[in-house]
């Protein structure tokens, strides 16, 4: 399957409510449609992770995360959109656009602009930003290639992902430095 191939693929489970797992800047990742109840509770079970503790949305650039930006003054936006060393997903106060269980039990949002040329490509086909957590199940480690994704969760009938986008992963050690938009306080570095 070409790259391509593998990428319409991956949008169209996306579309249909699906989950698939991609390779991100440090770790291969889980995403869904940030707006699919049925798809992020789906996404939830398959990680085994606690609703509460929310998942981040990843976007190719600024204007897909505008929605969710609404009421920050520019200094704060600009802050976000400024190029980094390392992946950053900046924690911005909830507007009322996030969905319940994107958000977690939290007042605010994680979002994150990539510059991993397979995450910027799939957000840009599916139209916006797309969940973006750690493909794991909760408490084990991260995968690290496709081989793990299809040992651990499986794909197409009988396994539990829609859609698996290989590629390779963007050459960062850890994942996202995590900090808050408006303290600028670092949560994980």
């Amino acid at each position: 399957m070409t790259q391509e191939t593998s990428l319409a693929a991956a949008v169209a489970a996306l579309r249909a409510g699906g989950v698939i797992a991609y390779p991100t800047e440090a770790v291969w990742g889980l995403g869904c449609d940030p707006d699919d109840a049925t798809a992020l509770t789906r996404l939830l079970d398959l990680k085994r992770r606690d609703p509460a503790k929310g998942v981040i949305l990843v976007a190719a650039d600024i204007a897909q995360l505008a929605p969710w930006l609404e009421g920050l003054d520019d200094a704060r936006r600009q802050a976000l959109a400024e190029p980094r060393d390392t992946p950053t997903t900046w924690l911005v106060p909830d507007n009322g656009r996030a969905h319940p269980l994107v958000r977690g039990e939290h007042d605010r949002v994680a979002l994150r602009i990539s510059d991993h040329p397979l995450v910027a490509a799939l957000c840009r086909a599916f139209g916006g930003p797309i969940v973006s957590t750690s493909a794991n199940r909760a408490g084990e480690p991260s995968a690290m290639s496709a081989d793990e994704i299809h040992a651990v969760f499986g794909e197409g009938p009988g396994g539990e992902l829609d859609a698996v986008l290989d590629g390779p992963l963007g050459g960062h050690d850890r994942p996202s430095t995590i900090r808050d938009l408006v303290t600028g306080r670092v949560l994980r570095d």
